[in-house]
């Protein structure tokens, strides 16, 4: 038995599948991993994501410590609110995680911040968080008080804020895109892992049953991981332990655009790796795959590019809005157009593309 969040009899009691994922018991589906989909694509659900890993950093050099430890730069966090996607490398530039950090506070007297890391990586991420405090006076605080739903869809801000008080109401419509903040004891965050607009709300453990009650008894779907993994892929976002871990640097794994290299003087961990891994140019990236045949693009095939080399797919699935086979793969540096994909020992044209084939309802490709 894995660990479990607050919602767990719940989530039996709807019907879910349940499954192990990164030692948690978790919601696959609730009857259709499909039709859960396209209600998010269309309209909009809920997700469970109370296994994420929340913690607060504080203490006079909260910043000079989160500048020290990841990639990007809190300094670009000039206002309560705003968020950042990050990773957090190691001295050799591996991603061991990444992560959403938000500025929660910017006086009294120093800046706060709330980071929310995921739920597999959780002990060895707060192991090296804690790690490297040494140098700094900050207090690293891991929020095991708190639960975290998902709600995500074109109507998702409408539909909570006919749910919640006249304070949170006003708060969900006056959020910008990457930004989240307190009101009372829950903080509210339009961010999200699908693609679409949506929320992602941070609340004491304690309230979260009755809230995903009046959302799903307001017929708000609830959603398992199983839709949460082909929204993210349709949507080109990298999932942890698939398409970057700590033997691939942010430069292969299409998020060169978190790294802040300047100002030149912030040593963050894992720089100088990067630094020589620029010099001399990456030699392999992360693309996107579509499959224009019938089969199914899975993690691990093979991808053979004519006269450049082979690489694999590191993310795959059929993609319930393209209706068709799509993939993350990461192939030679000097791949073009059109690369094939060897499935039960055949080998089936695909087409290379941006890493991105579906945000806010619309196809990319």
């Amino acid at each position: 038995m894995g660990q479990r969040t607050p919602l767990y009899d719940l989530h039996v009691a709807l019907g879910a599948k349940m499954v192990d994922f990164g030692g948690w018991d978790m919601p696959l589906h609730y009857g259709s991993q499909v039709e859960e989909h396209h209600q998010v694509r269309r309209e909009c659900g809920v997700f469970d994501v109370s296994h994420m890993c929340v913690v607060d950093v504080s203490g006079e050099q909260a910043q000079a410590y989160l500048q020290r430890l990841l990639a990007n730069d809190v300094a670009r966090l000039q206002t309560p609110g705003k968020a950042l996607y990050s990773a957090m490398l190691n001295e050799q530039g591996g991603v061991i995680d990444d992560l959403i950090v938000y500025l929660t506070g910017s006086s009294s007297p120093a800046p706060g911040y709330r980071l929310v890391l995921n739920a597999g990586t959780r002990d060895k991420d707060l192991a090296w968080m804690h790690a490297q405090t040494a140098e700094f006076a900050v207090e690293v605080r891991e929020r095991r008080d708190l639960a975290v739903l998902a709600i995500q869809g074109p109507k998702a801000r409408a539909r909570v804020a006919e749910l919640v008080t006249q304070a949170r109401a006003a708060l969900i419509h006056e959020l910008k895109p990457f930004q989240g903040l307190p009101e009372a004891d829950w903080f509210i965050a339009r961010t999200g892992y699908t693609g679409e607009d949506g929320l992602e709300i941070v609340l004491p453990a304690a309230e979260v049953v009755p809230f995903f009650n009046d959302l799903v008894g307001a017929g708000i779907s609830p959603i398992g991981l199983g839709a949460r993994d082909t929204l993210r892929l349709e949507a080109g976002m990298n999932l942890y332990g698939q398409d970057m871990d700590e033997q691939v640097s942010p430069l292969l794994a299409n998020m060169a655009w978190t790294i802040a290299w300047e100002p030149v003087a912030r040593d963050f961990i894992g720089r100088s790796a990067l630094e020589a891994q620029r010099a001399v140019g990456c030699p392999s990236k992360l693309v996107g795959l579509v499959l224009e045949e019938r089969g199914v693009l899975r993690a691990h095939q093979v991808v053979r590019v004519a006269g450049v080399g082979d690489g694999e797919i590191t993310s795959g699935s059929f993609s319930p809005t393209l209706n068709k086979s799509i993939a993350l793969a990461r192939v030679p540096a000097a791949t073009g157009e059109r690369a094939e994909v060897e499935i039960r020992g055949k080998w089936y044209p695909v087409r290379v593309v941006q890493p991105g084939f579906v945000r806010n309802g619309k196809t990319l490709i």
